[in-house]
């Protein structure tokens, strides 16, 4: 009988400071009416103080995942994290959470992926566990998108926020667990509509690039939405079709938090109903690589024992896919 892993503790950080949309009026040219309608968020998460990087959400919210399930750090045999906002090129944050808990027995690294990363991290970290040869893998979503942010672009800067979750993985031992995994890419089409130009290996920082204001998050905002709205929606009717699959058979739909208006096109096509659909888009934001796991961990209390549960995502790259699972503790579902 063929392993499979399963979620079994669930941990999430927000930072206390809220930015909200009546603050962002002073800021740049918008509207708290105009936000909401367009992308249904109210207010954000910023992570502020000297030297606040994303690894210190991420230390938070393991911590917060082995305080529910009683896990020691030493017990952990993997930490992966996806993010796109490393506290440094390397060592990588995964290694710097690590150190924070103070996890001496496992090893660590960072998956770059974009909104997406959860996605490909989960399905990495469900990898380790099925090989037969680790246990306990923890799986974190990251990001301080705040320091990437230009807060004089009005288009981009309402958009995203900070915060981090993070799921334990082990062997089930209930035929619970992830069930199914479909991860896309397309960089044809999306390699320049969301990008960062600036600080890689082609374009490293110079007064050029810092007058260009290459350094922060570029994004057509039209065009992702064109994508993202048939790209998630395409990918999780493939995933219940390949699992034979339908909308009464759903228990949640965990989305990328990226648009109100993408998520409920997304479920329409999934012929789900909002009150399935998991929606935090008005508190945090886009936390990029945390919006999935954020979602779990706010949800976690409604899940049931044997609940279907759809995750999906869309990202830069472009980067997309679709995790099917049981869940794994909880309540019997009826």
């Amino acid at each position: 009988m063929s392993i499979k892993s399963c979620i079994t503790a669930v941990g999430g950080y927000v930072p206390e400071d809220k930015l909200t949309n009546l603050d962002l009026e002073k800021i740049v040219d918008t509207s708290d009416e105009w936000i909401k309608t367009r992308t249904g968020i109210e207010e954000r998460r910023i992570l502020k103080g000297k030297n606040q990087g994303t690894s210190v959400m991420g230390a938070k919210a393991v911590e917060d995942l082995m305080k529910k399930r009683g896990l020691k750090a030493d017990e952990i045999d993997a930490i992966i994290c996806a993010t796109v906002t490393p506290d440094m090129l390397f060592p990588s944050t995964a290694n710097l959470i690590s150190e924070k808990i103070g996890a001496k027995n496992s090893f660590s690294f960072d998956i770059l992926a974009a909104c997406s990363g959860f996605l490909y991290a989960l399905e990495t970290g469900d990898n380790y566990i099925k090989s037969g040869k680790y246990s306990k893998v923890v799986v974190i979503g990251a990001d301080k998108m705040s320091s990437i942010v230009n807060y004089k672009d009005r288009n981009n800067c309402i958009i995203f926020g900070d915060g981090a979750g993070a799921v334990l993985l082990e062997p089930s031992e209930n035929g619970c667990g992830i069930m199914d995994t479909i991860l896309r890419t397309d960089p044809e089409s999306g390699k320049d509509l969301i990008c960062m130009k600036g600080g890689g290996s082609a374009r490293p920082a110079t007064e050029e690039t810092l007058r260009n204001e290459e350094h922060y998050l570029q994004q057509d905002g039209k065009s992702v939405f064109r994508y993202a709205v048939k790209n998630m929606a395409d990918v999780s009717a493939e995933i219940m079709e390949n699992n034979h699959l339908k909308g009464d058979d759903i228990a949640y739909l965990v989305p990328h938090q990226a648009n109100k208006r993408i998520i409920e096109a997304t479920a329409n096509r999934m012929k789900i109903g909002m009150e399935k659909v998991t929606v935090n888009i008005n508190k945090y934001g886009n936390t990029t690589a945390a919006t999935i796991p954020l979602c779990l961990w706010e949800w976690e209390n409604k899940f049931k024992k044997g609940d279907k549960i759809i995750l999906t995502s869309f990202g830069a790259g472009f980067t997309w896919g679709s995790i099917y699972i049981k869940w794994g503790y909880g309540k019997s579902a009826a």
